[in-house]
């Protein structure tokens, strides 16, 4: 391997970090990752490549290989860890932290710990934000181990044609004003990644803000720009589209959290969202019923009772043109008294005369 001269960045390296995320997740002993100091690309060593290009690669790394950085492998400690560390901070009953932390010293820990996570709603809710915050950190930990300067493109609040001037221009040593001025921007945003507060952020002191209501934007999604990517590496460049880090999953078996949600199919997880969605349509009806009943006490009076007796005129015929009010329509519900059948005379005739008794009279007693 020899010493090549590269060009040297202008501005702080803008980085993606949902897919450092994402290849921090997937780097294992079968698949590798690298990350460029140059321009801050990714690359993905795809042995399903044809065999001239890994050979073109192999040469490639022989000559530049002091410009790649090798992503740190999830071994089963470091999975280990992020389990055991969600259990001990987040879980808070009893009996669900003793079964996690049994599955965790079982085989395929990573699998049989999501499945049991995606099946409690409440440790589900908590999850996600505390994976992505210690893969932030496990992330920026590394960054700075390589003394690189970066900044994450999603903390980033530029439109995003200024981002992408600014990857453009990222070697130019002369430049328009805007990028100029995003420039000193991103030297100072980069620094924030170098402080205490990066890894363990202090709470805010001092009065609350007021609570606004956040609006939610669809994040935007620049182009990648990369000028200086050798040939042999574009075949293995690593660049998918993820808006949010809800779709990086813990898996090692599942490249989505998609793909991990299809494999639950059939499990109790689906089958309770079955019930409540079940539960969820007659609530809405319920609803429905109720608005309209409301609606009915609104207009009151004969107004009111016309729109009831229109419902159920195909189960209750009309009589006579007097219009009937609500307890008549209710009555013709209710199950009447049974009435006596007639009998006929031969009936009648027939039937058992009854036996009549005479009264035992009790003599009184001679006085004496």
């Amino acid at each position: 391997m020899t010493k090549t001269a590269y060009p040297v960045a202008k501005n702080p390296l803008i980085l993606r970090f949902h897919r450092l995320m994402d290849a921090f997740a997937k780097s294992d002993d079968e698949r590798d990752f690298y990350l460029d100091k140059v321009e801050g690309f990714l690359l993905f060593i795809d042995l399903d490549k044809s065999q001239s290009d890994l050979d073109a690669l192999e040469k490639e790394f022989l000559e530049t290989g002091d410009r790649y950085l090798l992503i740190p492998k999830m071994t089963y400690y470091e999975s280990k860890k992020f389990m055991e560390g969600f259990i001990n901070e987040k879980v808070y009953d009893i009996d669900t932290k003793e079964k996690l932390l049994d599955i965790v010293q079982s085989k395929e820990a990573r699998e049989n710990f999501l499945e049991f996570v995606y099946d409690h709603l409440t440790e589900l809710e908590k999850w996600p934000q505390y994976y992505t915050e210690r893969s932030r950190n496990r992330i920026i930990e590394w960054l700075r181990q390589h003394e690189l300067r970066f900044v994450f493109e999603e903390d980033l609040e530029m439109a995003k044609l200024l981002i992408e001037k600014l990857k453009k221009h990222l070697f130019d040593a002369k430049v328009p004003r805007d990028v100029s001025a995003a420039r000193e921007v991103l030297v100072a945003k980069s620094s924030v990644y170098y402080s205490n507060e990066a890894l363990n952020p202090r709470p805010k002191r001092g009065r609350p803000p007021k609570q606004v209501v956040k609006v939610e934007l669809d994040p935007q999604i620049t182009l990648d720009i990369y000028t200086t990517v050798p040939p042999a590496a574009r075949y293995f460049l690593y660049a998918p589209d993820i808006v949010s880090a809800t779709a990086v999953t813990f898996s090692a078996r599942f490249d989505t959290e998609a793909d991990l949600l299809a494999s639950l199919r059939g499990s109790s997880r689906v089958k309770v969202d079955e019930k409540l969605q079940a539960l969820s349509e007659r609530l809405e009806s319920l609803r429905h019923i109720s608005s309209r009943l409301s609606d009915l006490r609104e207009m009151g009076g004969s107004e009111g009772e016309e729109k009831l007796m229109k419902a159920v005129t195909e189960l209750v015929p009309e009589e006579g043109e007097d219009k009937r009010g609500i307890m008549d329509v209710v009555k013709d519900f209710l199950p009447g008294r049974q009435k006596a059948t007639p009998r006929t005379p031969e009936q009648a005739a027939e039937q058992r005369p009854m036996k009549t008794v005479t009264p035992i009279k009790q003599k009184r007693g001679k006085k004496s």
